[in-house]
């Protein structure tokens, strides 16, 4: 049995939340592009829990950009999935399924692209949400007379412009514009091209006054772990569990954070944030960033080499070991948060921290370390050395968890050049670096002795934009734990760490 709107009525299984009847006749206020994982794992999941709240009441007409594969799953089963929410939540395992019956309908802008424009006429229409990729949000010489416009922004712009020609560019008839994708200022940057791709189709500047005094370009910010469709095995034992076959089904973590830049007409609108605590609406969304940056991202940076040289393959295996659990923890409180160079309430780093620990220790994601190192040094220097300099900016003593996490990193970067190819081994076992600044490391490890090999790669101000061995005492503190990294290995010097850590 498929999962569908008339089948609905024959699920029995326990454990799975389904849609009331009457949601399946509320009006169609969002349009989204996008028919990705992110989305249906958390916008759309956030837009079906306020549904069944009575706090939204509006359904979504998603749009299909691209034109690689078909909406024949969604057409089949009616826009309806399976979310399965699965993890650590305060320290407690979640094992929830929810049928989310947000999408009424999913429209192919190569083939339906009339259709989508006459969604503009609808006065039930009020938000627009996007997640076409980072590459989605960039400025292309494009007509938005063509039946698709090539970009996501002249699909955008066309729609708008058709919305204002049928409300005669009415102040009401505006819309709450959120992209998701994953850049800082998403919202700005998709409303400037926008209005430079206005300019070049020399659209009226009546419209150009609408379009930017009555609709509201937002920036958000998303987290969300959406791995997407289960495996095989897993997937084959939900079908056995709950009793139909679903083509759409999706897994998510429990953690869930939607940050909308927005005033409080922009909060009226998105009433649907108000069915979950992760969706926030605030006029400024920086430190929501900041938390995740630092706390999320950097501490997957810092402790990455560590865990990998210490034969963790993924973040779970790693979290699973008393001594790597204590140091991140550690690592995260008592280094990172005073370090975050933007004001943070401590209550609230404190939480946000004990929700990235959950999420470190989620059993149903497999987070590979070798993911996590992809474009390592450029990740460190935007992630880290931001906190390393505001730290010294305030205090002299030396970061001693920065210090093994650079002493580590390095150690990871002890590359082989195979063509073009650089490679390192530890334990017997070789690993591919993929970082496009892995030749200097190369390169530095070829002076041997452990002292110039930290002195070349601090010192180097391409890779850093700053010297690094001018803050006090850390390249010797990193030379002392890449040198007993290289002598012991870095489990024990992580156990030495906790020692350490424990005296004082």
């Amino acid at each position: 049995m498929i999962l569908s709107r008339y089948n609905i009525n024959k699920i029995n299984a326990e454990g799975v939340a389904l849609p009331r009847a009457d949601i399946f006749s509320l009006p169609e206020k969002v349009l989204q592009f996008g028919t990705g994982v992110l989305l249906r794992g958390l916008t759309d999941y956030v837009i079906d829990k306020a549904n069944r709240e009575g706090l939204f009441n509006g359904r979504i007409v998603v749009v299909k950009s691209t034109s690689n594969g078909s909406t024949t799953d969604f057409d089949q089963q009616d826009g309806l999935y399976t979310l399965h929410i699965r993890g650590i939540e305060d320290g407690n395992s979640v094992q929830d399924a929810v049928v989310c019956s947000a999408i009424s309908r999913v429209l192919s802008a190569t083939d339906e692209w009339e259709t989508v424009l006459k969604k503009a006429y609808d006065p039930n229409l009020k938000v627009i949400i996007s997640n076409t990729t980072e590459t989605g949000i960039q400025l292309v010489q494009d007509n938005i007379t063509k039946h698709p416009p090539v970009s996501f922004p002249g699909k955008l712009l066309a729609i708008l412009y058709e919305r204002y020609k049928a409300f005669n560019g009415s102040d009401k008839s505006g819309l709450v514009i959120v992209p998701t994708e994953l850049i800082v200022d998403n919202g700005k940057k998709l409303e400037a091209i926008v209005l430079e791709l206005a300019h070049l189709n020399q659209l009226p500047p009546a419209f150009m006054d609408w379009l930017e005094n009555c609709n509201h370009f937002c920036n958000s910010l998303v987290d969300r772990i959406v791995p997407g469709k289960p495996d095989k095995a897993l997937n084959t034992e939900l079908e056995k569990q709950f009793g139909y076959k679903d083509n759409l089904r999706v897994v998510a973590e429990p953690y869930c954070l939607w940050a909308i830049e927005g005033n409080d007409e922009v909060k009226d609108i998105l009433s649907f944030a108000l069915a979950h605590p992760g969706i926030v609406i605030t006029p400024d969304i920086e430190i929501y960033r900041e938390l995740k940056l630092r706390l999320l991202n950097g501490t997957h940076t810092l402790t990455c080499a560590i865990a990998y040289l210490s034969g963790f393959k993924t973040v779970k295996d790693a979290m699973n070991n008393s001594t790597f659990a204590q140091f991140t923890s550690q690592l995260m409180l008592s280094e990172i948060t005073p370090d975050i160079p933007y004001p943070v309430d401590n209550g609230a780093a404190a939480q946000f921290a004990g929700q990235v620990l959950d999420r470190f220790m989620n059993p149903y994601i497999e987070h590979q370390w070798l993911s996590i190192s992809v474009q390592y040094a450029s990740k460190l220097k935007s992630r880290v050395v931001p906190l390393l300099l505001h730290h010294y900016g305030r205090s002299t003593e030396v970061p001693e968890g920065f210090a093994l996490g650079f002493a580590a990193f390095i150690r990871f970067m002890k590359v082989v050049n195979e063509g073009g190819k650089f490679t390192g081994e530890v334990n017997g076992e070789h690993y591919e670096v993929t970082d496009v600044h892995a030749e200097a490391f190369y390169k530095a490890w070829t002076k041997g002795d452990i002292n110039k090999v930290v002195d070349n790669v601090l010192k180097n101000s391409y890779l850093w934009e700053t010297d690094l061995t001018q803050l006090p005492g850390f390249k010797d503190a990193v030379v002392r734990d890449l040198d007993a990294i290289m002598k012991t290995g870095s489990m024990q010097v992580l156990e030495d760490f906790e020692n350490k850590s424990l005296v004082k």
